[in-house]
């Protein structure tokens, strides 16, 4: 057995190659449509449009793009997302000097768009798209608008020219009116309007207006605009923070590089504008990112060529052949930064069981074990059963048959072709008789470093942020169990300088986060045990007990029912927990409360899914999440979510409901190497007590979908790399 295990590996060693190839797919044409000279670029508002105005066009799907502009005394930074083909989201944080609203020096707002593609642009018809602005905000920029686009390139003229009209009502619609053709009852921007809620019945009410643009892409580098807008700024004006002359406005724009755009402008007859733009596509693979190109599959010789190789007198014993394997396959495995967890054998079938510590798309990771396992086992060995395994779960079981992976791995269309042969199965909860890796368990991991912690939106200062050291530390005692927790000790900042009068109707259970902040330098964010274990061929499940959150200490358990093969997936999650010390080390306070949810989850195409949560929230209110997310090939995640409960939105206060978007970047797209680890934030608009839901660390969801057979499929041709 030994013998035969040293020859293979050794005329599998002579085959071997090394080479760097990228892990996440071929560039796509994202990149080809952003390139091209009549890309869309973005307008003020940090959307894609004229210079004021909006216009009908789109970007690349999946684009993300960050606008900042400033022209009198308005700034405005927006994040702009094209979440599917024919929607576009954006989320703008907006500040006016000197308008004395609200009682603030500078006025900051915060506010959400959305707009439709109605009709894609053909030969003879424009782009048409539909849009809200402000839908969700205070309403001091709600409006709306129906815009069409055109382009027309070649001819006399060079480079792309593009032509847009449109019609707009709120804001849109305050300056050279032709009438209210659905209504004109519209009420007006009040100052101290809280914001949050859909007005849903101001909607396309009240005064129309016609507004109009050109943009001319000189060549790949220059363009410029002019556009006639129907924005009178009466609120700006009024307060005597602009003046307006003029309707018309003219800019100029340069492309930095591909993903920068920097442009100039002369506005409403009176002010000078600055606007960067900054594009970046999710779609885009990592150009740099440096992965040894695999092995090729090791071949066995025909049966018929060499009918010894296929003898099975080399089993004397399945324990002591999955031993055997088991030994030879360690090294191997971590030569491609996996772990082989353990292994079971027989003369034609051989399950592994590793986990993934280096490549972000599983199926890779995947096809890696799969080429490792043709290089030391027997002929007669036919069945390859492997299965990931994350955080002591087995996610699921890839079946394939070794004689596909030998006949299509250089045939046409070969992600395809594997795809339909290969078998995708719950995993055992255990697998018995297996060879385990002794080496695992008990294993301690510890790493001390930065830290930044970020504080969003204050209206004194909008962007607040702590740096210190961290050490965090982790002791697994066997598989399953985690001990865990984490010390930090700030050395500087200005996080615990913000004041801001708290007047919560709620139990405050978040909006005591400057009581947090000020507590003291040194905490203990988090210091607890859990244990998580596959209680059946579908059903995970987990408890955890300790410091679970920075605010909120417990117990905390949790089932989850995922079948490998289904996009649904259905989750318990109960919490019993009380509140910590302003101090963040070992004290509670009084307050306690039993929490938990119900959770549906839904993977749709294009990478979309879909979570709900009901259940009761941290201060007591009983309601729902509502989560939308998007995840790509190269691990970028985009999505929003919002939350409603039978707090009204005079408790809940400012933003009326909780909200916010989430965004997941790999590390790998950050750092040009294979790299597991991901970078997520979420940004809410205003934290407060209502919809607080418990941070509970290892929910099981996330840690189970990647394995499972639409999160391999997702990026199935990794399989190959």
């Amino acid at each position: 057995m030994i013998r035969h295990l040293a020859q293979t590996s050794l005329r599998a060693a002579l085959l071997g190659a090394a080479s760097l190839l990228p892990t996440l797919g071929s560039a796509q044409s994202a990149d080809a449509v952003f390139e091209t000279p009549n890309r869309p670029s973005l307008n003020f508002y940090g959307v894609t449009g004229l210079i004021d105005m909006p216009s009908a066009e789109m970007l690349p799907d999946g684009q993300v793009a960050i606008g900042i502009s400033t022209f009198g005394a308005s700034t405005r930074t927006t994040l702009t997302f094209q979440a599917l083909p024919r929607i576009q989201a954006s989320f703008r944080y907006s500040g006016i000097k000197d308008a004395n609203i609200a009682g603030f020096d500078t006025y900051r707002d915060r506010s959400f768009d959305i707009r439709f593609l109605l009709n894609r642009e053909r030969r003879y018809l424009p782009a048409v798209t539909v849009g809200l602005q402000d839908f969700a905000g205070t309403g001091i920029y709600a409006g709306e608008f129906v815009a069409a686009t055109k382009n027309f390139s070649g001819g006399r003229i060079p480079g792309n020219i593009k032509a847009t009209v449109g019609l707009g009502w709120g804001r849109l619609g305050s300056s050279g009116s032709i009438g209210a053709p659905f209504g004109s009852n519209r009420p007006q921007f009040q100052s101290g309007d809280t914001g949050g809620e859909l007005s849903v019945d101001q909607w396309f009410r009240g005064e129309a207006a016609p507004f109009a643009g050109v943009e001319w892409q000189i060549n790949d580098k220059w363009g410029v605009k002019a556009e006639y807008s129907s924005d009178a700024y009466d609120v700006e004006t009024t307060q005597g923070v602009i003046e307006r002359k003029s309707r018309f406005n003219f800019g100029a724009e340069y492309q930095v590089s591909n993903g920068v755009r920097l442009g100039g402008y002369y506005l409403y007859g009176s002010e000078v504008g600055l606007n960067l733009q900054i594009q970046l596509n999710p779609n885009r693979p990592v150009s740099k990112l440096r992965i040894p190109a695999p092995r090729p599959y090791d071949v066995r010789p025909s049966r018929r060529a060499d009918p010894a190789e296929y003898d099975t007198d080399w089993l004397v014993s399945e324990a002591q052949a999955s031993a055997e394997v088991r030994d030879v396959l360690i090294p191997l495995l971590e030569a491609e930064g996996l772990t082989l967890i353990e292994v079971k054998t027989t003369t034609s079938t051989t399950e592994v069981r590793y986990s993934n510590q280096r490549y972000g798309a599983v199926a890779v990771s995947v096809g890696r074990v799969a080429r490792a396992m043709a290089r030391v086992l027997p002929a007669s060995v036919e069945t390859f059963r492997i299965v990931p395994v994350v955080n002591d779960l087995a996610q699921s079981v890839v079946v394939f048959r070794r004689s596909d992976l030998e006949a299509l791995e250089f045939a046409p269309n070969s992600p395809d072709a594997l795809l339909a042969v290969t078998g995708f199965g719950s995993a055992d909860p255990v697998l018995a008789g297996a060879a385990r890796n002794e080496t695992l368990f008990p294993k301690l991991n510890w790493a001390i470093g930065p830290y930044l912690t970020q504080r969003y939106f204050d209206p004194n200062e909008p962007i607040r942020v702590d740096a210190g050291i961290a050490l965090s530390m982790s002791y697994q005692p066997a598989p399953g169990w985690k001990i865990a927790g984490q010390v930090q000790h700030r050395l500087t900042g200005n996080v615990s300088e913000i004041f801001r009068q708290n007047q919560s109707n709620l139990p405050r259970v978040r909006s005591d986060a400057v009581e947090y902040d000020q507590g003291g330098d040194t905490s203990i964010p988090r210091l607890y045990v859990s244990r998580q274990w596959k209680a059946g061929p579908d059903l995970y499940a987990r408890v955890s007990a300790g410091y679970l959150e920075r605010m909120f200490g417990g117990v905390s358990a949790e089932v989850l029912w995922k079948p490998v093969a289904s996009r649904l997936a259905f989750g318990v999650e109960a919490n019993y927990v009380k509140q910590r010390a302003f101090d963040d080390l070992l004290g509670f306070q009084d307050y306690s409360i039993a929490t938990g949810h119900a959770s549906a989850y839904y993977e749709f195409n294009h990478g979309l899914t879909a979570q709900v949560d009901v259940g009761r929230y941290l201060a007591g209110d009983v309601g729902a999440t509502f989560t939308l997310e998007r995840e790509f090939a190269n691990g970028w995640r985009l999505g929003g979510f919002f939350t409603l409960t039978d707090a009204t939105a005079e408790e809940f206060g400012a933003g009326s409901f909780d909200k916010g978007i989430k965004i997941t970047i790999p590390a790998n797209w950050l750092l040009g190497k294979p790299d597991t680890r991901v970078r997520s934030t979420t940004i809410r608009p205003f934290s407060r007590d209502g919809g607080a839901r418990l941070n509970v660390p290892g929910r099981l969801y996330e840690q189970v979908r990647s394995g499972h057979r639409q999160g391999l499929v997702g990026n199935w041709s990794g399989v190959w790399e």
